[in-house]
């Protein structure tokens, strides 16, 4: 009795611990400002909006964290076997799944080189790692998002031209796909190191785990690049991606129909026949 009554008492209190505690910071939390928690080498790249939030509730920290290292570990495994399966298989190193490869690479860079902060960040409550390094993240984060939502985007426009346009499609070679990758590798560069030129800046998140563009400032050159980049990394993508399968879809569609039409006529045909 008494080893079953120490085993529970062992399993309740570290949750009574973090619930407790959850409760303290909350209530804490009410006098406190959320500029309150944050370290004094970063208070320069915070802006005022987010002086009138209290602290980030510590349970919430923790399950942010939580489900960041389970999607890390996850997307690690998963596109780290799609990689591996490209490189050992010939058969699959085609134009096209070179466009699958490289996303499933920006996949795996992008959780690689940011989870693990993330999570820390998460533990600790706030951003740890200083200025210069809240700069490294949020260009890792631009990089990496901008390159895996263009990669996207080429893989619809490469399925659009073999289903939608059929026999007439002129087929992509690995000189056109590798040119194609050039070009979303050297775009999302481009838009990744403008920040870092004084076209906008990388800030702290309100959650102070993360770090990303400033899409608060008031200055109009700041806010010029928010604008641009959301309409050639965000709008546009989207908008090719929409219209690349909606007419994908027509097409099989289309290609259906016509199928069974022709069954139905081969049907009356061979009952004709009989």
């Amino acid at each position: 009795w008494k080893r079953g009554h120490s085993t529970k008492l062992s399993l309740i209190k570290p949750i009574m611990a973090l619930v407790t505690a959850s409760l303290q910071r909350s209530i804490y939390g009410g006098n406190l400002s959320l500029i309150d928690t944050v370290r004094p080498e970063m208070l320069e790249l915070m802006d005022t909006y987010w002086y009138q939030f209290p602290p980030m509730n510590p349970l919430w920290h923790g399950i942010l964290g939580f489900v960041v290292t389970v999607l890390a570990i996850l997307s690690l495994t998963g596109n780290g076997m799609v990689v591996f399966i490209f490189c050992s298989t010939k058969s699959l190193r085609t134009p096209s799944n070179m466009f699958v490869v490289n996303l499933a690479i920006s996949d795996f860079l992008m959780l690689f080189c940011m989870a693990p902060a993330m999570v820390i960040n998460c533990y600790n409550q706030t951003w740890s790692f200083g200025p210069l390094f809240c700069q490294i993240y949020g260009m890792f984060g631009s990089l990496f998002g901008s390159v895996s939502i263009w990669t996207m985007t080429f893989i619809a426009l490469d399925r659009y031209n073999v289903i939608v346009n059929g026999l007439n499609a002129k087929p992509l070679t690995i000189k056109s796909a590798l040119f194609c990758l050039f070009l979303v590798w050297a775009m999302s560069v481009g838009w990744t190191i403008a920040p870092v030129f004084g076209w906008n800046r990388y800030v702290p998140e309100g959650n102070m785990a993360v770090c990303g563009t400033d899409y608060l400032s008031k200055d109009w050159l700041s806010r010029s690049y928010i604008v641009l980049y959301s309409i050639f990394v965000y709008l546009m993508p989207l908008f090719i991606i929409i219209y690349s399968y909606w007419y994908i879809v027509k097409a099989v569609a289309t290609h259906e129909k016509s199928m069974r039409e022709q069954a139905k006529k081969m049907n009356v045909a061979s009952l004709r026949s009989s």
